[in-house]
């Protein structure tokens, strides 16, 4: 009877885990010292109000990471406790000195690298496209855009650089700045959950997203 019960509760586990794996694997947005807050922040919020699974990483050892305006973000975990391997979405915010601080670590680099070989999903805001993705190789040969002013950067890795507020490519989205984090939060709620959610996110956040 006992051995019943347990095999019926594990089974019933099993289950469990399995519909959670159908609603979606988590995606992982990453913050260095100088992270541009609205990017990060707004990206997350809106991404949760479409039920996504996010986590907020540090690429240091400490949880509390200065933003680029002096506000105190903390993140829910640090690089070192996190394993991408089964990652939805990379998302790499911009500011400065934050993109060059998320450049400049060398654990982040080889989860993108690693993430980008295996066709998993990237999305990024702001200099991050131009400072983090662009030197890594990641944008050759897809069209992506990022704040005005850094194209050149992903030109000259063999990207082709868009002047638009959002460029969708498969696996790859890109967006300018600030002011477009919540069409950009919107364009990855779209490629994950599709269009219904996106509307109903974008409708509830009064976001124009078309």
């Amino acid at each position: 009877m006992r051995d019943s019960i347990i095999k019926g509760a594990v089974a019933a586990l099993s289950i469990l885990f399995s519909i959670m794996s159908m609603n979606g694997k988590t995606s992982y947005l990453f913050l260095a010292p100088g992270v541009e807050e609205v990017e990060a922040t707004a990206t997350v919020d809106a991404l949760r109000r479409a039920s996504m699974d996010v986590v907020t990483v540090a690429v240091g050892d400490n949880p509390q990471v200065k933003g680029a305006t002096g506000q105190i973000l903390v993140a829910d975990s640090i690089i070192s406790q996190v394993n991408t391997t089964d990652a939805d979405w990379l998302i790499i915010p911009g500011g400065d000195p934050g993109a060059q601080n998320l450049a400049a670590n060398g654990e982040l680099r080889n989860m993108i690298l690693e993430h980008a070989g295996k066709n998993g999903r990237i999305a990024s805001i702001c200099a991050g496209p131009a400072v983090v993705l662009a030197p890594l190789g990641v944008l050759r040969g897809k069209k992506a855009t990022c704040y005005p002013g850094l194209g050149d950067a992903i030109t000259a890795n063999g990207g082709e650089y868009v002047r638009q507020t959002v460029v969708v490519e498969p696996r790859l989205i890109t967006s300018e700045g600030p002011g477009t984090t919540l069409p950009f939060a919107i364009a990855i709620i779209q490629a994950t959950k599709g269009q219904t959610a996106a509307d109903t996110v974008a409708s509830g956040m009064l976001v124009n997203h078309h």
